[in-house]
């Protein structure tokens, strides 16, 4: 690390993937290639909840958001670390490390309380399905939305107030992006309080996330084996699988993340890195693919909508309504 004659510097060096860096142009070759395949996915996805009238619902309208909040993660990481693998733009402005940071840790913050509204669509859709229009209408799913949005300002903010009244001597930042702990790591002054604060928050989001997201599944599943019919059960837990594998992909890797912040000695510089980075688009990649596979109407629609591309690239004069 290096160290700064003055207690406030204006900007910090993000090092990259430290001991990797002379391979910086290829891994940018798979981080590209993700990025595309972010873009393509989770675009695709909103496309056809927003085109298609049988899928402007409620439990799609939360779909559509965790859509948003993939792409706005993945948006407010991939293009500065292409930057700097591609042309060595190392440097960040100290505001600009900090606006990166709240957008990112924002949006993981509403991703997750939006895997929490999520689960509560499918206790609602399971538990009480004579009552679902009921109980989860546009309205709910709004208040849910804005809940979520809420949350993330809320619990990101008062991060952002406590690292502005330190003072940072070492401006050379071990990672590709303004992590939390990473920035802290920089400060000259003691930051115990800063510290806890990020526990505090890993506590409220994959703490208590989760509790609210076990109680909505063992709901679900309590319901599930009172149903007399095996067949009923299987169809009854397909309902749920695309967001039980959403939330494996979200929380494992953030779990994983954490303590290797903690148990930083025990962990090569470079792997502690890739997997913070992972941390962040893993779900971003995958959730697409999950729900386009698990999910029937979504898989429907596509195949719809792909078949009426090839269709009028055959016969441009074709009409469907000529069928």
């Amino acid at each position: 690390m290096l160290i700064s004659n003055h207690s406030g510097a204006t900007t910090f060096t993000l090092l990259g993937i430290p001991g990797l860096e002379a391979q910086h142009l290829w891994l940018s070759i798979p981080f590209s290639t993700m990025f595309v395949a972010i873009l393509m996915g989770n675009c695709s996805i909103l496309f056809l909840i927003v085109t298609e009238p049988s899928l402007q619902t409620p439990m799609y309208f939360l779909l559509a958001l965790l859509m948003v909040s993939d792409l706005a993660s993945t948006l407010a990481v991939l293009p500065r670390l292409l930057w700097l693998f591609w042309f060595d733009a190392h440097e960040i402005s100290t505001k600009g490390c900090l606006v990166q940071m709240f957008f990112i840790h924002c949006v993981s913050v509403v991703r997750s309380a939006l895997l929490v509204a999520m689960a509560f669509d499918r206790y609602v859709a399971v538990c009480e399905p004579l009552r679902y229009n009921t109980i989860l209408n546009y309205t709910v799913a709004g208040q849910l939305a804005l809940a979520s949005l809420a949350k993330g300002v809320i619990l990101i903010l008062p991060m952002l107030l406590l690292l502005q009244r330190l003072t940072f001597c070492r401006t050379i930042i071990a990672h590709t992006y303004c992590d939390h702990m990473a920035v802290v790591k920089m400060a000259c002054a003691h930051t115990k309080v800063n510290r806890l604060y990020g526990v505090f928050v890993f506590i409220m989001v994959l703490g208590l996330d989760l509790v609210l997201i076990g109680i909505s599944y063992a709901l679900i599943l309590h319901a599930v084996l009172r149903l007399s019919s095996r067949d009923a059960t299987l169809k009854t837990l397909n309902t749920c699988s695309a967001h039980f594998f959403v939330i494996l992909i979200s929380y494992v890797p953030a779990l994983f993340s954490f303590l290797t912040h903690r148990l930083g000695h025990l962990i090569p510089p470079h792997a502690h890195i890739l997997l913070a980075n992972l941390y962040l688009l893993t779900p971003s990649l995958f959730n697409p693919i999950i729900y386009g596979i698990k999910m029937k109407e979504i898989r429907y629609k596509m195949a719809k909508c792909l078949c009426r591309r090839d269709t009028l690239a055959i016969n441009p004069g074709h009409k469907e309504g000529s069928e």
